[in-house]
């Protein structure tokens, strides 16, 4: 994984002595593939390496994102940051040095109680990145999306590049955009987003077309990440609704993968057209488009690939009305699922765990008419995401608005209405144009059912929510 500058505009790197003193004899590889041991018995996924290492113990990363956080301090027990060498997170935030962002991960069985470890998380959250979402200001997404807009500038300078090498610091841009708008997203959904993100995917495909790169490494580097950035801008799109965008993006993205060989990207590519075409309303298209990512991620060596397309599959089989095709494929999901995570697994879908799992298993039941079973996964969903990973709020607000829609389609609207009052309690920080569909339908179904507990409590409070939007 790239990391991002953490040096201050104002101040020099100082070096990390204590934690190269806790490094020992151990040279920065070893102490990094150690790194990468201790976070996968606390089920993070980190990609440290002794560049990474190097970088902490040069002081140009003067505090670890939250994921590595955990990681150092389940290492060195007993130990607070400050105590491993880095700088209060405070100090770094909001300033010319600031934290790397936090990588996508799976949630995190057996481990304490987290809510109040993310509490913190959740209320240092940096102030430029909630408005960027709150407000939609061009500024402010800009300054969230952090570097990239700085290293290529205008699309139409960086199409104009021809002649000059791209280097490190070009790519580097684009994966840290990458990045960066998948933190967003977990945060805030797709709303305010969307169109922003659009002018780095330009800047970055127009570097591909420059087509000048120092090596080999770089220009796979640089593919790839344009790649995953057509994917990125191509969700927002899906989840804000833009359905043919978002099947341009995707299809961009394929292409992209097609040309440059690259089966990973190719998977991901497909896995989410899969998706979008569900959602959609075309059932037959994702399950051909999830049988076409199986094929190319069968040589990846990641059985959460594999699951987590086997579940697109079995979305498009209930979409079918195939309960038997469904089934089979849910069983594949569930058996490579429980093999269990591995250092192949791409770092884009990190957050596919317990949670997601459950989440898209209720919509397979939810598309088969099964409402009591659908709620059941649903409800597991939103209760082990809520207590796992709590930063993943985008997460947790759509895992109970299906709960939701599953509770009032299943004749329980008192429950309904209480799981509908949560997810208006999140949409202060999330906007998510499915999940907003998703509640307008879940009105409309209690609609019958003002006198039942709580229902005419979430229907007003909906419809103060929809003038107000």
């Amino acid at each position: 994984m790239a990391s991002s500058p953490m040096t201050s505009s104002t101040q020099s790197p100082r070096p990390n002595l204590v934690f190269r003193q806790l490094r020992g004899q151990r040279s920065p590889g070893e102490f990094a593939a150690a790194v990468r041991r201790a976070a996968r018995e606390i089920g993070e996924r980190v990609s440290c390496d002794a560049r990474y290492v190097g970088r902490v113990e040069a002081g140009e990363i003067r505090c670890p994102n939250y994921a590595y956080e955990r990681v150092f301090l389940h290492m060195f027990p007993g130990r607070t940051l400050a105590d491993l060498g880095f700088a209060p997170r405070a100090l770094v935030r909001g300033r010319g040095a600031r934290a790397e962002p936090e990588p996508h991960r799976a949630p995190q069985p057996q481990q304490p109680p987290q809510s109040q470890q993310y509490a913190v998380q959740t209320h240092e959250e940096s102030d430029v990145r909630r408005r960027a979402f709150m407000t939609g200001s061009t500024a402010t997404v800009a300054a969230a999306l952090g570097p990239i807009g700085l290293t290529l500038g205008d699309p139409a300078e960086a199409a104009a590049r021809h002649g000059r090498r791209v280097g490190e610091a070009e790519v580097h841009a684009v994966e840290e955009a990458v990045r960066r708008i998948r933190l967003l997203d977990d945060r805030h959904g797709a709303g305010g987003l969307y169109r922003r993100a659009a002018a780095p995917l330009r800047a970055a495909y127009a570097l591909l077309d420059a087509g000048t790169t120092t090596r080999q490494t770089t220009s796979d580097r640089l593919h790839a990440g344009a790649g995953e950035l057509a994917i990125s801008v191509g969700w927002l799109a899906h989840d804000s609704g833009r359905i043919d965008d978002a099947r341009s993006h995707y299809a961009e993205a394929l292409a992209t993968a097609r040309v440059y060989g690259d089966a990973a990207l190719e998977a991901h590519a497909f896995c989410n057209t899969a998706f979008l075409a569900r959602d959609a309303g075309r059932p037959r298209e994702a399950v051909r488009a999830a049988q076409a990512a199986t094929r190319a991620a069968r040589h990846l060596g990641s059985h959460r690939l594999s699951s987590l397309v086997a579940l697109r599959e079995a979305g498009g089989w209930a979409g079918l009305g195939d309960r038997a095709g469904c089934e089979q494929a849910l069983s594949r999901a569930h058996g490579l699922f429980d093999r269990g995570a591995g250092d192949d697994d791409p770092e884009w879908m990190s957050f596919y765990g317990p949670a997601e799992l459950a989440g898209l298993e209720a919509q397979c039941w939810s598309a088969l008419g099964e409402w009591g079973r659908a709620a059941g996964h649903a409800r597991l969903a939103s209760s082990v995401a809520s207590s796992q990973t709590p930063q993943f709020t985008r997460n947790i607000a759509l895992y109970t608005a299906e709960l939701a829609d599953d509770l009032a389609r299943s004749g329980r609207p008192d429950e309904s209405a209480e799981a509908g009052l949560r997810v208006l309690a999140l949409l202060g920080e999330v906007q998510s144009s499915r999940i907003q569909s998703m509640l307008a339908t879940t009105a409309r179904l209690l609609l019958p059912h003002r006198s039942a507990t709580g229902v005419s409590e979430f229907l007003e409070q909906h419809a103060g929510l929809r003038g107000a939007g």
